[in-house]
């Protein structure tokens, strides 16, 4: 038996069917980019997430550029960011000629370490940190983070796309609140391995602030005000409504998929750690959405584990194979 490590062919009952009329419907009436279907799926992550906007764009990683131009990051200014993540984020800021400088990241949730931003801030005077929402869940100090780039007067973008449907919740661990509620501005990913995964590429960002909304859209369509004025310089970040159609299927049966990720996660950790592997979990105040399960190892002990699994044809992933600054595109910045 082969367990992939992502299994993008399983789909509930009919899915392709409904999927495949809604692309005939769609073709038929030329309703290629934008639309009701984009409309849908906007108002959709709005309801879910206790946001006031939702902007749907191209992808994951336009959407970090998104969000850093709306918030007015460009040339000459600093941005904080995690020394482990996925490369996405680094790009993003270099792409809006920003500059990248990378924050460790904590030994117990992976995420980044609230106490070493706080002396990067000091030291760097950044205009923006890019926090990311690493494996499925969040930073055990999220509030922290918030709080803090509040008081210091700098805009803090928080990198959602590993983390739909994470929820932050009460001592009693009973769920309280989207982890995207209270964002100045959150970016989504709809990659297909995402737990709300396109069929192609997708992403949106959610905000609560009318004024960078505004932004959001204009920059996403080219920087328009109206049809023919062009009140900033964009780009074409619009999604298509093919894919904004897979994605609002794809939500009628997110509620379930994501009760099952959360269940076969809980399950991984318990055999898991009956052989003495240590677990990253969540953690207690927010609720993963079994994006993925983590596992720390001694770099000598990996390749057996690696090996063992390659024999039993169970899929896994280094993720992430090494720091972000040791990236050779790291290196100029």
């Amino acid at each position: 038996m082969t367990v992939p490590f992502i299994d993008l062919k399983r789909f509930e009952p009919g899915f392709v069917d409904t999927f495949t009329e809604k692309v005939r419907s769609l073709t038929s009436n030329t309703s290629f980019v934008g639309g009701t279907e984009v409309q849908q799926l906007e108002e959709t992550l709005c309801k879910e997430n206790g946001v006031k906007h939702a902007i749907a764009c191209a992808n994951g990683t336009d959407a970090l550029q998104l969000a850093l131009r709306a918030a007015d990051v460009g040339a000459g200014d600093t941005v904080l960011l995690p020394d482990l993540t996925f490369w996405a984020t680094f790009e993003a800021v270099v792409n809006v000629g920003a500059n990248p400088v990378t924050v460790d990241v904590s030994e117990v949730d992976l995420q980044m370490d609230f106490d070493l931003l706080t002396k990067a801030v000091d030291q760097y005077k950044p205009k923006a940190v890019l926090l990311v929402h690493l494996y499925g869940w969040a930073s055990s100090r999220l509030a922290d983070f918030r709080s803090f780039c509040k008081s210091k007067g700098i805009s803090l973008i928080e990198d959602g796309a590993q983390c739909y449907g994470v929820q932050l919740c009460d001592s009693n661990s009973k769920p309280v609140a989207s982890i995207y509620k209270d964002s100045l501005l959150s970016t989504i990913s709809f990659y297909p391995a995402k737990t709300l995964g396109a069929a192609g590429d997708g992403g949106a960002v959610l905000t609560n602030d009318d004024e960078l909304a505004n932004r959001l859209r204009s920059l996403g369509n080219h920087g328009r005000s109206e049809h023919y004025a062009h009140g900033l310089v964009g780009w074409n970040s619009r999604m298509d409504s093919f894919q904004a159609a897979f994605l609002n299927l794809a939500h009628t049966h997110f509620d379930q998929r994501l009760k099952s990720r959360r269940e076969t996660a809980k399950r991984y950790q318990q055999e898991l750690s009956k052989f003495g592997w240590n677990c990253v979990k969540a953690p207690a105040n927010v609720i993963e959405n079994g994006y993925l399960n983590v596992t720390l190892h001694q770099s000598e002990k990996r390749p057996k584990i690696e090996a063992a699994l390659k024999e039993k044809s169970i899929g896994f992933g280094i993720v992430y194979p090494g720091a972000v600054s040791d990236q050779h595109g790291a290196k100029p910045y």
